[in-house]
C-alpha cells in the first residue's frame, strides 16, 4: 500500500484530480481497488469513500483505514444525489456490455451541479495509426480462446456516452503517455522492469532528484501534442445537468 500511495502522490494524474474535485462534500471513488486514492485524498482533507466489486481487493485498503464497501457499481447502495463528486479511474471500460449501466447509476447518485471524473483507455493518435494491427491482434486473441478485457474510447465517443446520461463534459485530459515507451523498452530488455520515466531504474539510496535529462523527457511527454499522440488514458471532467 505504501508503494501505491507513493506513486499516487507523485503522479500528474493526482494533480488533475485535485484541481477538478469540489473542495467540500462527500466524494465516491467507484472501483477504488485497493483504495490508495481514497486514503490519499482523505489524507489531504477531502471526505472520500470507496466502493468496489471485490471484497478481496478491498481488504488491504480497509486494513489501512480506508472507508470502503463492496458494491455492484451498476446498483450502488447509496442514496440518490448523495455525493458531490463521482471519481472512477480505469473501471467502466471492463464491462463487456459497455459503460452505460455504470454511468446510469453514477448519474443517479450525483446531484445536479455535481462533478464526475472518469478515466478510460484513450484511442489516441498512436492507436489510430495502429488500428489495422490492433484489430488483427484482437481477432487472433479471440480465435485462440482469449477473453474480453477492455474498450478504448475517443474523446467524442466518451463525450457522447456521458451526455446520454446527463453529464456535460468540461474537459478531457489525456495522461500516462510513457506507457507505450515503457512497454517497448520492456520488450527490448526481455521483460525487465522499466521505471515510469521510461528508463530502467538504477539502484538508489534515498530519493535523489531526477537527472535533468529525465525531467526534460517527462516535460516533453506531457506536452499537448505528445499527450494526444501517446496518452494511454484520458480523464473526462463533467458536470451533472
Amino acid at each position: 500500500m505504501e508503494e501505491l500511495l507513493r506513486i499516487a502522490r507523485e503522479s500528474p494524474l493526482t494533480d488533475l484530480i485535485e484541481r477538478n474535485l469540489p473542495t467540500t462534500g462527500r466524494v465516491l471513488e467507484a472501483g477504488c481497488g485497493l483504495g490508495q486514492y481514497v486514503l490519499l485524498l482523505r489524507e489531504r482533507g477531502r471526505v472520500v469513500v470507496g466502493a468496489d466489486w471485490s471484497l478481496e481487493t478491498l481488504r488491504a485498503g480497509a486494513r489501512a483505514g480506508a472507508p470502503v464497501s463492496v458494491m455492484d457499481l451498476r446498483s450502488l447502495g447509496i442514496a440518490t444525489g448523495a455525493v458531490v463528486a463521482y471519481l472512477s479511474l480505469g473501471v467502466v471500460e471492463h464491462d463487456p456490455e459497455g459503460p452505460d449501466a455504470i454511468l446510469r447509476e453514477a448519474a443517479r447518485v450525483v446531484p445536479t451541479g455535481g462533478r464526475l471524473l472518469l478515466s478510460v483507455p484513450y484511442w489516441n493518435g498512436a492507436r489510430r495509426l495502429a488500428t489495422p494491427y490492433l484489430r488483427r491482434r484482437a481477432r487472433l486473441t479471440l480465435a485462440a480462446g482469449g477473453q474480453f478485457y477492455q474498450y478504448a474510447f475517443t474523446r467524442r465517443e466518451l463525450g457522447q456516452r456521458l451526455a446520454a446520461h446527463g453529464f456535460v463534459v468540461r474537459g478531457f485530459h489525456p495522461y500516462d503517455p510513457a506507457r507505450v515507451l515503457r512497454k517497448a523498452l520492456r520488450a527490448l530488455r526481455g521483460g525487465g522492469p522499466v521505471s515510469a520515466s521510461g528508463v530502467a531504474p538504477a539502484t538508489r539510496h534515498g530519493r535523489a532528484r531526477r537527472p535533468a535529462w529525465r525531467r526534460a523527457v517527462r516535460a516533453l511527454l506531457y506536452s499537448g501534442p505528445a499527450l494526444r499522440l501517446f496518452g494511454h488514458m484520458v480523464l473526462a471532467v463533467a458536470v451533472r445537468r
